[in-house]
């Protein structure tokens, strides 16, 4: 799943709100109860690792100069979530950005 949050920042300005604003993430995940751990691959991506409901999601967020683009892959046991997640993604995403 794929989801992009248009942003006008800039990459750099995109990327230091983003690294600031990280910790928040697991507050914006649907029903609580989520720990999120980062970790920053490359200075463009970030790597998320998201544990809730008894399942582990890996996840990047690729930031350029336009947009920060999620890409999370749910394993099937909860492929049913796909829109509600994508739903939150783009609700909570352009938050950290603020």
């Amino acid at each position: 799943m794929q989801v992009a949050i248009p942003h006008t920042l800039g990459r750099d300005t995109a990327r230091e709100r983003l690294r600031s604003r990280s910790h928040t993430l697991a507050d914006a995940m649907p029903g609580g109860a989520a720990e999120v751990k980062t970790d920053w691959p490359t200075p463009d991506r970030m790597h998320m690792t998201i544990t809730a409901m008894g399942q582990v999601v890996d996840g990047n967020v690729d930031i350029d100069d336009t947009q920060l683009l999620f890409s999370v892959t749910l394993p099937p046991m909860l492929s049913f979530l796909e829109p509600m997640i994508a739903g939150a993604i783009r609700q909570q995403g352009p938050k950290l950005l603020k």
